[in-house]
């Protein structure tokens, strides 16, 4: 049982909706109403707002580290890959929302970082070097987590690679529509103009 009470202390956590939280607090309506609809810091960044899309992206970290740490330091680490994929289930899929969230990816670096830092060091180097090269948010998270998954059993943690492969895939899947228009040349880039 020990397993299932982390997912659910991960899917708890991992369904708090800071973006949307965050936004209607300072005024700004529902974030959900502008650019992709999503809960994440890029749709946040599309109110203008700098500062409360890093506070997002800062918050939707810590509530994938965090239950992550938790399970791994109370329970082990099979609890802590339990933790794991259930805090990005729960910002993709939180049940406040009507399971309508965020795509995951800020979520899983915290997640990946918990689970270990040289995992958390490799999605964090990919992610903000391809964003550095490309300013394409979608393109930078989906390499990000695929480099998670690669990571674990490169740098020994091969007991991490099977919840970090579901969490990419789920990812990737999620990132669908961002894929077709990346495909066309389309997909906007941070800072650009199809991105306002």
């Amino acid at each position: 049982m020990i397993p299932f009470y982390a997912a659910i202390l991960g899917y708890l956590l991992g369904s708090i909706p800071f973006g949307l939280l965050l936004t209607k607090a300072a005024g700004m309506g529902d974030v959900r109403n502008i650019g992709s609809g999503n809960i994440g810091a890029t749709n946040v960044l599309r109110t203008g707002n700098k500062g409360l899309a890093a506070a997002t992206l800062l918050l939707d970290l810590v509530k994938g580290f965090a239950p992550v740490f938790i399970a791994g330091q109370l329970w082990g680490e099979v609890s802590a890959a339990f933790a794991a994929g259930a805090a990005v289930l729960g910002h993709c899929f939180p049940v406040w929302l009507k399971f309508k969230g965020g795509k995951g990816v800020a979520t899983n670096a915290g997640v990946a970082f918990g689970l270990a830092w040289p995992i958390g060091l490799a999605y964090a180097g990919i992610w903000l070097s391809m964003l550095a090269i490309f300013r394409i948010s979608s393109l930078a998270g989906m390499s990000a987590v695929v480099a998670a998954a690669a990571a674990a059993p490169l740098f020994g943690y091969p007991q991490f690679f099977p919840v970090l492969a579901a969490i990419a895939g789920l990812i990737i899947y999620l990132h669908r529509d961002n894929i077709g228009r990346l495909a066309k040349g389309e997909e906007p880039r941070i800072g650009g103009k199809k991105d306002s």
